[in-house]
């Protein structure tokens, strides 16, 4: 799931018209600088709360339609990354496992890494070729919504909560209710990478996720720290759920239990 520079430099001179490469960042950091060929996919942009039945239809629809409009296909590889190996590069990642899309990467170390190796750099914009009526496959087993999670509370299973220790404790709240979600375990995102912006190596992930439980579903505010612990644990070999619509949806419903 992850690609060195070196590794996506080869690739762009080897096969670039079978590489979709996706800058996750904002329009402004995009402009202000990218990767040759890329496009940009602000993730950031595309937040989503309503996990109820409706709600998990329409994101399907929404991210249907955002997927087509950046040229999104089974038959290319699609490297994604941020500044570093940051939540946007692992959300991107996480919506296009979702899509059962298998040749997808992150690139690790992200832009940093690739300045740092003096590679060139872009200010264009790189026009998208759109899709019509491109259909995608969408895996159940990678998402959760907020019934799944209250139904399987008295269940085996771990829940990461992947925000930091105010926010899990409640000392920060960025809800109608500060706390986090029962059983919850809090293991900081930032846990997972190295000064450097990169994956920390397996051995260092094992020693920080010592998981018995067989799934094991990840959330923090919106969905995008948690993505990164979905890589994180995806690579140590783990199923992993993402919890879509997070503490943002789970702390603005009341019937739904908390403990702070």
């Amino acid at each position: 799931m992850l690609i060195s520079v070196e590794e996506l430099y080869r690739m762009m001179n080897i096969s670039s018209k079978s590489t979709l490469i996706i800058d996750t960042r904002s329009w402004h950091d995009y402009i202000s600088g990218h990767i040759p060929s890329a496009i940009n996919f602000d993730v950031f942009a595309f937040h989503w709360m309503d996990t109820s039945e409706h709600g998990i239809n329409r994101f399907n629809e929404h991210l249907t339609t955002l997927l087509r409009s950046i040229g999104v296909t089974y038959d290319k590889s699609i490297v994604v990354y941020d500044d570093i190996s940051g939540t946007l590069a692992a959300r991107g990642l996480w919506l296009l496992h979702y899509i059962s899309h298998e040749s997808s990467y992150i690139l690790d170390g992200g832009l940093y890494a690739w300045r740092s190796k003096g590679y060139s750099l872009e200010y264009r914009a790189n026009k998208a070729e759109p899709l019509h009526g491109y259909s995608y496959r969408f895996d159940s087993s990678v998402i959760a919504d907020y019934g799944y999670i209250l139904s399987r509370l008295d269940d085996d299973i771990t829940i990461i909560d992947a925000r930091s220790e105010y926010e899990y404790k409640g000392l920060y709240v960025r809800a109608a209710r500060g706390g986090h979600i029962p059983k919850a375990i809090n293991i900081d995102w930032e846990n997972n990478i190295t000064r450097d912006g990169r994956f920390k190596s397996i051995e260092e992930l094992k020693g920080i996720y010592r998981l018995r439980s067989k799934e094991v579903i990840c959330y923090c505010q919106g969905g995008y720290r948690a993505a990164h612990t979905y890589v994180a644990l995806r690579l140590l070999g783990l199923n992993a759920k993402v919890y879509l619509g997070s503490w943002y949806e789970w702390g603005n419903r009341y019937e739904l239990p908390i403990e702070s």
